[in-house]
């Protein structure tokens, strides 16, 4: 696993991918966090997040924890740790997409990810 500051470098290069437009209205950017966030959903501190979209009065957010990839992906090589990067930021900016486009409901990416999360709780 690169350190944290190889890994900043990274999320830059993938956000560096994405097309400005992306970016509208994502007021407080792509943050990078040190910390592991576990889902208070979790039952045995296994359902690590490893990021995640906000929106609250002070904008829309994008926030990325490094910890949590560190957890999950400790022996991995850079080429792959950029590649799993990748998907979960561009997962995060489909919901930011979505949020701005009015998108909810059985066609959102928030509705997949209830469905996987009823998964998990039924151990499946």
């Amino acid at each position: 696993m690169v350190d944290i500051d190889r890994f900043f470098e990274l999320l830059t290069e993938v956000c560096d991918e994405l097309p400005d437009e992306f970016f509208r209205e994502l007021h407080g950017g792509v943050l990078l966090s040190e910390n592991t966030k576990i889902s208070p959903h979790s039952r045995n501190n296994d359902l690590v997040i490893m990021g995640e979209y906000s929106r609250s009065r002070l904008g829309n957010q994008i926030t990325i924890y490094y910890g949590s990839f560190e957890r999950t992906y400790h022996g991995a090589d850079e080429d792959y740790l950029k590649d799993r990067l990748r998907e979960v930021v561009r997962h995060e900016f489909r919901h930011h997409l979505e949020n701005l486009g009015g998108m909810y409901g059985r066609d959102s990416l928030e509705y997949e990810d209830k469905m996987q999360l009823r998964a998990y709780l039924r151990g499946e």
